[in-house]
C-alpha cells in the first residue's frame, strides 16, 4: 500500500458518504466532498508517475473508485429526482457494459490492457462536470438556467457515443474461433 493506493482508497470510501449527504439535503457538502474526490483522482495519478509508484493493485483501484463514484452519485441524484431517470439508467448501462466487456476480455484472453478512448475521456469529463454541476446549484444556490439541460443531452449523447465504440472496438479485436 502505497501514498497513490490510499488516496485512491479514500475516494473509494468518500462514496458511502456522497450518497448520504445527497440523500439528507446536505448538498453543500456533497459538492465539496466531490470536488475533493475529483481532485484526489487526479492527485493519485500524479503522485504514482512522480515517486515512481505504480502498481497493479493503484491500475485496478484507481478506475473502480472513479466508477463507484461516477455511478453511486448518478444513481443518487437520479433517485432524488435531481438528474433525468433516462440518463442514470444510460450511465449506470455503459458502465456495466465496460466492466463487463472488460471481464469477458480478460477470461477468454487471458488479460486485456484497457486504453480509454478520447470520446470516453470526452464522456467522463461531461458526466463529472454535470455532476459538479447539479451539486452547485444545489447545495450553493448556483442558478445555471437551461444550460444543464443542454449538459444533460451532451452528456448523454457522449456515453452512448462512448458506449457504441466500446463495443464495436471490442469487435475489431476479438478473433472469431472458426468451427472444427
Amino acid at each position: 500500500m502505497n501514498l497513490p493506493n490510499i488516496i485512491s482508497l479514500g475516494r473509494l470510501l468518500s462514496v458511502p458518504v456522497a450518497i448520504y449527504l445527497i440523500l439528507n439535503g446536505f448538498m453543500t457538502a456533497a459538492f465539496w466532498l466531490f470536488i475533493a474526490a475529483g481532485i484526489s483522482d487526479g492527485v493519485d495519478g500524479y503522485l504514482a508517475k512522480a515517486l515512481g509508484q505504480s502498481s497493479a493493485l493503484g491500475a485496478y483501484l484507481d478506475p473502480i473508485a472513479d466508477k463507484v463514484l461516477l455511478v453511486g452519485v448518478y444513481l443518487t441524484l437520479g433517485h432524488a429526482g435531481h438528474l433525468p431517470t433516462w440518463l442514470v439508467i444510460m450511465v449506470v448501462f455503459r458502465d456495466l457494459i465496460i466492466v463487463g466487456g472488460i471481464l469477458l476480455l480478460h477470461i477468454s484472453t487471458n488479460g486485456v490492457r484497457m486504453k480509454p478512448l478520447l470520446v470516453s475521456k470526452v464522456n467522463t469529463a461531461a458526466q463529472i462536470t454535470l455532476i459538479a454541476l447539479v451539486l452547485a446549484e444545489l447545495g450553493l444556490n448556483f442558478d445555471l438556467g437551461g444550460y444543464l439541460d443542454v449538459l444533460v443531452y451532451v452528456v448523454g449523447v457522449t456515453t452512448l457515443a462512448s458506449g457504441a465504440s466500446y463495443i464495436i472496438n471490442w469487435g475489431r479485436t476479438v478473433v472469431p474461433v472458426e468451427d472444427n
